[in-house]
């Protein structure tokens, strides 16, 4: 609801859903994982607050949005960290004028897709994910192969590599039309398709 309020421009709207977003209800209980980052809340406030030329509070989150996961990995179970606030840890660099740092961050995940994407899935019987795989029935090499893919479509949208992001994109789509994390980023894929 708040990426629809920066849509049109209702920046205020947006910054309250958000900061909203950042506060875990107690009546919710485990609900949020202690090491879950919040990059993709901190980068929209910084950008809905630089929309409003709100410049300190704008650095300020978009410097929260910079911290966190470092590299990306697998993020098969629940209780792993996605990969793809990687991604805006690259846009929030790339706001605080830090290209450098943005541009590593594309390319790690462009990396890491390239290198995992043929990695034989082997079953994780940790106490945490185990009864996510045996309550339901997902094939988890497909799974990785789909998620590697969203990353490398992610490193592309961010370098600004416009034939690139179609052509992985379709290797998505005859795979799967169902995936979250590219429903949620067809924002950013319109602009490059």
């Amino acid at each position: 609801m708040a990426k629809i309020d920066i849509d049109n421009t209702a920046y205020e709207d947006a910054i309250q859903k958000l900061k909203k977003a950042l506060v875990f209800p107690r009546s919710l209980g485990e609900g949020k994982l202690p090491t879950a980052n919040d990059n993709v809340i901190n980068y929209y406030l910084g950008y809905a607050y630089k929309k409003l030329n709100k410049n300190e509070e704008a650095i300020k989150y978009f410097t929260l949005a910079t911290t966190g996961l470092e590299h990306p990995s697998s993020a098969l179970y629940y209780n792993d960290q996605p990969s793809d606030t990687i991604f805006y840890q690259g846009l929030a660099f790339e706001q605080l004028g830090k290209l450098d740092k943005a541009s590593g961050r594309y390319h790690q995940l462009i990396s890491y897709g390239k290198k995992h994407i043929f990695d034989k899935f082997e079953k994780d019987y940790f106490a945490v994910s185990l009864p996510d795989a045996l309550l339901f029935k997902d094939d988890y090499q497909l799974r990785n192969t789909i998620d590697c893919y969203y990353l490398m479509i992610l490193g592309y949208i961010g370098l600004g590599n416009h034939d690139k992001v179609p052509e992985v994109l379709d290797l998505v789509d005859d795979l799967t039309n169902n995936h979250q994390g590219i429903i949620r980023h067809r924002e950013f894929i319109k602009y490059q398709v």
